[in-house]
């Protein structure tokens, strides 16, 4: 029988936090209340990988993160404490950026289409006249083959970069030129990568090439280390990453079952508004993205939505992308300029399936661009695809007659087209939304996060409480989170940020003042900037110039990846230091963080305590039991002081209730004390009623029954405290004696008052006591 988690806690395993690291903090996570943690990937991977993502050998634990004894020693400690394991897995890719790391693709390198792997890669050999084109030149180097070429040590060299000879391609003492010509593989111009490439990718990222784990080869070969895991009782559970690249998601998963006689396994998949999991698959649920919108959501000011509105609006009309504010129009502009450049490779691939439809590369790009979710699983789906063709015949009615011809082929999940159609419309949509519309769009930046979407504004506590029942009815075990290595911002920068929308007028006021002492020409992403500067702060100069260079990159209405522009990166890195070194815009800007600065730490305790308590595994994001306050990553990477968490939690433990403030104690407070309930009292966790307040501050509750635990939270605090704090506000319980797992303080009745169950934090955790 599968071990289920009751908690997790996610480490980021690497060089410099290796197993044996993580080992040495297993008490203090277990002290924490976790049930379970939650590694990293931990395959052998690039060298100096901090994520693990980019494996480079299935077939070993990564040396640099412990290796096989690592992991030996950990699980032990692990079991020792009671703990479970689960591991991140990564089946969609592996790393090439050092070719001769990876020895399927090195082989493949070598040997061409008779390589023993060649059928572990996606590779459209047709396509590049039987070579492997790898986009690695530079742009002088391409123009002149032997330009930067040598050979060395029986490898072809370029510059850092060594790629392998086939058998008797060097014999002759031809110039590097000619031997590159004979390769399996053609080095092209960095600049081809995205419309010339003939292998399938990660995104479009060309150093990780996507492999065919649908072939029972490569998933045996894949997994056989993966699957020793957990026939030894090294892991318990797998998190799978990214399974829309996968050709069957669903297939995958089933098969997966089947191998680890159904372990509790995990996806991390993004669900858009409203969109459920397939339900045929065989998995516990997500990774939690859905859950932290809704929380985030609830706790926004649906108030504010036509003052942040207009202000976007104006914004918009002084900046690159004129025009209203309408997210949904840039969302498919987005995508249709990631299927018309960074993946055009991808479409063209596509195009190249369906020979006989004139015009099929422009409308398999706009398909893509109208497609709703990030993809569908033939034959489950096939609505999306409709609502897409008929989108974008609305759009382009010059290409309605070819989209027409295409709709039988893309119907039919055994077409090649179909099937390849359905594994890059994720990667348009990632693309054209987390990593461009995402840092365009500055109504509310906290909504900017993976698996959101900007236009839902707020939620009410019904609707709350409408998603959370449907939760526990429908993936009681799927996981939930508020940070990750891959969120946009820290749960405590959004949490700051939400309270913006309490005081719209205040950050117009603000936002004028910063741009009028370091102007941009690019209101919007002034506008994302400055609220992330403002739910960050403090930090490091180094950290805030970081984060706005690869936001206005992303963004690429100023300046690209590609092509920066360095009169505008200089007028924006000016803008970073004046927040730094100008006393006028730094004023500004820690008055507007001092407004609301109190306000986020109760949002931030409100989150906390609703995705602890709320149906679903929570997951707490390594060291995010103090405030996390990172942006996106690398920052939401970085070391975490272990001692300093040890220390506070001792103090908490010698009966020390903490301040709400900048230490950040309280929330420790809050996580710990939850954990704890949720692991010591599991019968007070089994089932969702969404409770009822009453009296003049009813709507800055938010409160619901887990079946014996009562968890209350507070929304809208700069309203409550204008409107005077709680008064003759109750919230109806089931009659019975309670005690407060946070503050310990005892309660009893039907009716409790919320201005003594909530008089020293803005949250409470009632756990029923028995008779």
């Amino acid at each position: 029988m599968s071990r289920i988690p009751l908690s997790t806690y996610r480490l980021q395993v690497r060089r410099e936090f290796d197993l044996d690291a993580a080992t040495q903090i297993i008490d203090y996570v277990k002290a924490l209340g976790v049930d379970t943690v939650y590694l990293s990937p931990l395959l052998a991977s690039e060298p100096g990988s901090n994520h693990g993502y980019d494996v480079i050998d299935h077939s070993k634990v990564d040396p640099e993160r412990g290796g096989a004894d690592g992991l030996a020693r950990f699980s032990a400690a692990a079991r020792a404490a009671g703990l479970g394991v689960l591991a991140d897995v990564v089946p969609n890719h592996v790393g090439i950026e050092t070719p001769r790391l990876n020895p399927w693709w090195w082989d493949v390198l070598t040997h061409g289409p008779g390589s023993r792997h060649a059928h572990a890669f996606d590779i459209d050999w047709d396509a590049g006249g039987g070579r492997i084109r790898i986009p690695v030149l530079g742009d002088e180097d391409a123009q002149q083959p032997d330009l930067g070429l040598t050979i060395e040590d029986g490898q072809l060299a370029y510059y850092e970069h060594r790629f392998p000879l086939a058998p008797g391609t060097a014999d002759d003492g031809a110039s590097p030129g000619v031997v590159h010509g004979r390769q399996h593989y053609e080095l092209v111009s960095w600049r081809r990568g995205d419309s010339d490439l003939n292998y399938r990718r990660f995104f479009a990222v060309s150093t990780l090439a996507a492999v065919r784990v649908e072939d029972e080869r490569v998933f045996d070969d894949s997994h056989a280390e993966i699957l020793r895991w957990l026939r030894e009782g090294l892991v318990d559970g797998l998190r799978i990453d990214h399974p829309d690249g996968l050709t069957d998601p669903g297939g995958y998963l089933a098969r997966l079952s089947e191998a680890t006689d159904g372990a509790y396994v995990l996806v991390e998949k993004i669900l858009e508004p409203g969109e459920p999991l397939p339900p045929h698959w065989a998995t516990a649920g997500t990774t939690g993205y859905d859950a932290l919108g809704d929380i985030d959501r609830v706790l926004v000011d649906p108030a504010a939505r036509t003052a942040l509105d207009e202000l976007e609006a104006e914004l918009r009309g002084d900046s690159p992308q004129e025009g209203p504010a309408d997210w949904h129009r840039m969302v498919h502009d987005g995508k249709r300029a990631v299927a018309d450049t960074l993946l055009h490779a991808e479409v063209r691939r596509l195009a190249r399936l369906v020979p006989d439809i004139e015009g099929a590369e422009d409308a398999i790009a706009e398909l893509l661009a109208c497609f709703p979710v990030y993809r569908s699983y033939l034959p489950a789906g096939l609505e999306h695809l409709h609502e897409a063709a008929d989108a974008a015949k609305r759009r382009r009615r010059d290409l309605a007659g070819t989209i027409e011809r295409l709709l039988p082929r893309l119907s039919d999940p055994d077409h090649p087209a179909a099937i390849r159609f359905q594994q890059t419309s994720g990667a348009v949509m990632a693309k054209g939304v987390e990593d461009a519309a995402f840092y365009r769009y500055g109504r509310l930046v906290s909504l900017n996060e993976v698996g959101g979407d900007p236009s839902e504004f707020a939620v009410d506590v019904a609707e709350f409480h409408r998603r959370q029942a449907l939760r526990h009815a429908s993936w009681p075990q799927s996981m939930t989170t508020l940070s990750t290595h891959d969120t946009k911002r820290g749960e405590d920068t959004r949490a700051r940020i939400d309270a913006l929308a309490e005081v719209p007028a205040l950050w117009r006021s603000t936002l004028r003042t910063l741009r009028a002492h370091a102007p941009l020409g690019d209101g919007p992403f002034e506008a994302l900037l400055w609220q992330s500067l403002i739910g960050a702060w403090p930090l490091s100069r180094e950290r805030a110039h970081a984060y706005a260079e690869k936001a206005a990159r992303e963004a690429g209405t100023s300046t690209t990846w590609t092509a920066p522009d360095e009169e505008f990166e200089r007028a924006m890195h000016a803008l970073v230091d004046s927040a730094f070194d100008d006393d006028e815009v730094r004023r500004t800007l820690e008055a507007c963080v001092d407004a609301v600065r109190t306000a986020g730490w109760s949002n931030s305790l409100s989150a906390k305590l609703l995705q602890l308590a709320a149906p679903g595994v929570p997951d707490v994001y390594q060291g995010s039991e103090l405030w996390n306050r990172s942006l996106v990553d690398p920052d939401n990477r970085l070391p975490v002081d272990y001692d300093e968490r040890r220390e506070i939690l001792r103090r908490i433990d010698a009966g020390e209730l903490p301040e709400l403030d900048e230490t950040a104690a309280a929330k420790l407070l809050v996580t710990a004390r939850a954990l704890r309930a949720r692991r010591d009292r599991p019968d007070l966790f089994t089932r969702y009623a969404g409770l009822e307040t009453v009296g003049p501050a009813a709507s800055h509750a938010v409160a619901f029954d887990r079946g014996g635990a009562i968890a209350i939270g507070t929304r809208l605090p700069l309203a409550l405290e204008r409107r005077g704090g709680w008064g003759d506000t109750y919230v109806m319980v089931p009659p019975g004696r309670y005690a407060d797992a946070i503050t310990g303080a005892p309660f009893a009745g039907d009716a409790l008052p919320l201005t003594q169950v909530l008089a020293r934090y803005p949250v409470a955790l009632l756990l029923r006591e028995d008779d």
